[in-house]
């Protein structure tokens, strides 16, 4: 089993990053790491069955969602080939910081399996999300920062 963890603090509360977060249908123009997110609706109770695909060029990836707290928690659960040669389970935690003004946003993706050691590049994962955890707070201050 891997674990990489990268956190940033954002300039805009909790619920304009989850906004940001969700913003699917604009990840083409900004996301370093996915090119497309389809099929997830998060207002939905139902959440085990759920899922979506990620993808970048022909590569897709069908995910499922396994939890959803508004404005506080997305995870997501990866299965390559069969289970456990490479599980990858994504998850974005939001927490309030400085009486709920700014966003304390984690971005954790923990991998294991057979497949882990040949295929899992930890210091890639992390630069991928540092770029993306930048992106996300920039798109959730901007409007924070149109209105101040």
């Amino acid at each position: 089993m891997d674990e990489v963890e990268v956190f940033v603090d954002i300039d805009a509360p909790p619920a304009a990053v989850w906004e940001a977060l969700l913003s699917f249908e604009d990840y083409p123009e900004w996301d370093p790491i996915s090119r497309t997110i389809e099929g997830v609706t998060v207002e939905s109770d139902d959440r085990r069955h759920r899922g979506f695909a990620t993808g970048r060029g022909r590569r897709s990836v069908e995910s499922s969602v396994v939890a959803i707290e508004p404005d506080r928690r997305l995870a997501w659960l990866d299965r390559f080939v069969v289970p456990f040669a490479f599980d990858r389970y994504h998850e974005f935690r939001l927490e309030p910081i400085d009486d709920g003004e700014r966003t304390r946003l984690l971005q954790r993706e923990t991998v294991r399996g057979a497949l882990v050691p040949l295929v899992f590049d930890d210091a890639r994962v992390e630069r991928a999300f540092v770029a993306m955890n930048e992106a996300i707070a920039a798109r959730a201050e901007r409007p924070a920062s149109a209105t101040a």
